[in-house]
């Protein structure tokens, strides 16, 4: 079962859950880049939203409470001051399967 934590404040009422309902089919996902560690994406948000958005980083039931969908494990990582709109997230970079080693035998007789 997963629990969720709390939701933004500014998202509890009915007229921010009416622009956020709208809003939702508007949001832009970045396609994924990274580094050594991490795995990345950015989320912009309507600008409508704007006024909903924390200037600080969320919670993933925070950012989710705006109307981002994503899959398990990203976290919100950085507030990008000049466009509190566009959310930063990374996750850990999957780690690569690990490697086989001798030679594969059918169980064949």
């Amino acid at each position: 079962m997963v629990t969720m934590g709390p939701v933004l404040e500014s998202t509890k009422n009915t007229k921010a859950q009416t622009i956020i309902t709208s809003c939702k089919d508007r949001i832009r996902y970045s396609d994924k880049y990274t580094d050594d560690t991490f795995e990345y994406r950015h989320v912009i948000l309507p600008k409508e939203l704007k006024k909903l958005v924390p200037n600080r980083i969320m919670a993933e039931s925070e950012w989710r409470s705006l109307g981002v969908q994503q899959s398990l494990g990203w976290d919100h990582y950085m507030v990008h001051a000049p466009e509190i709109y566009v959310l930063c997230f990374r996750r850990a970079k999957p780690s690569p399967p690990p490697a086989r080693t001798g030679s594969f035998r059918p169980a064949y007789p």
